[in-house]
C-alpha cells in the first residue's frame, strides 16, 4: 500500500483476510447493489454505470466509460468522478469479504488526464484487515489493464451494521428499498454498500 497518511497504513497486527466461501466466483459480474447508486446503479441517468467483476483472491476489476456528463474541464473527466469510480471499485471488494462496510478514508492520486470517451479499467485489492478496518488499494488505467496509469487510490473501509443505513438514510428511500417485492434487490440494497 502506498498510503501517504498514517491512517492508511495497516497496523502491525493487521492480517491478510481470506475470500469468503460464499463470495462471487472469479469472473462473475457483481451487478449493482442499489439501482439508484451513482457509481453502479443502472437507474442513474448520469451515473457511472460501473461494472465490477470478482477477480482472483481478494481482487476486483471494473470498467466505466467517461461520458460527456462526467466532464470537469472541457473534454476531460472531472477528478471527483474519477475518485468516485475508484471508491466504487474499492467498495465492491466488500462483496468478496461478505462484509457491510463504508468508506472511512480515500486518498487519490491523479496521474494523467482522462478524456471523455475513454474506457477506464480499474483494479482493486484488499491488502489487510485489522478489526473493523479494511485496507485496500486501486488503480485506474486508460483503455485496458496494460494501458497508461491515470489514477490510483488507497482506502480505509470501516465495517458497519445494517442499522448504519437504516438509521442515517433518507426514510423514503429506506422504506422503498425495504418494501421492494424483489427479495434479492431488497437484500442487496443493504447487504454491502460499496
Amino acid at each position: 500500500m502506498r498510503g501517504t497518511s498514517a491512517a492508511l497504513q495497516p497496523p502491525a497486527d493487521a492480517v491478510k483476510p481470506v475470500r469468503h466461501p460464499d463470495a462471487p466466483a472469479p469472473g462473475e459480474l457483481l451487478g449493482a447493489h442499489y439501482g439508484e447508486c451513482f457509481g453502479c446503479g443502472g437507474e442513474q441517468p448520469h451515473g457511472l454505470h460501473l461494472e465490477a467483476r470478482a477477480g482472483d483472491g481478494l481482487s476486483i476489476t471494473a470498467e466505466f466509460t467517461v461520458q460527456a456528463a462526467h466532464q470537469g474541464a472541457p473534454g476531460l473527466a472531472h477528478g471527483g468522478v474519477l475518485a468516485t469510480a475508484l471508491d466504487e471499485t474499492l467498495g465492491s471488494l466488500n462483496w468478496l469479504l461478505r462484509t457491510i462496510a463504508v468508506t472511512g478514508r480515500l486518498e487519490t492520486d491523479f496521474v494523467r488526464p482522462v478524456p471523455v470517451g475513454t474506457v477506464l479499467y480499474l483494479e482493486a485489492e484488499v491488502t489487510a484487515v485489522a478489526g473493523r478496518k479494511i485496507y485496500s488499494s486501486a488503480t485506474g488505467r486508460i483503455g485496458g489493464p496494460e494501458g497508461p496509469l491515470a489514477v490510483r487510490a488507497d482506502a480505509l473501509f470501516i465495517e458497519v451494521k445494517v442499522d448504519h443505513f437504516i438509521d442515517n438514510g433518507r426514510p423514503e428511500e429506506i422504506r422503498a428499498a425495504m418494501n421492494d417485492p424483489d427479495q434479492v434487490r431488497r437484500a442487496r440494497a443493504f447487504e454491502v454498500n460499496p
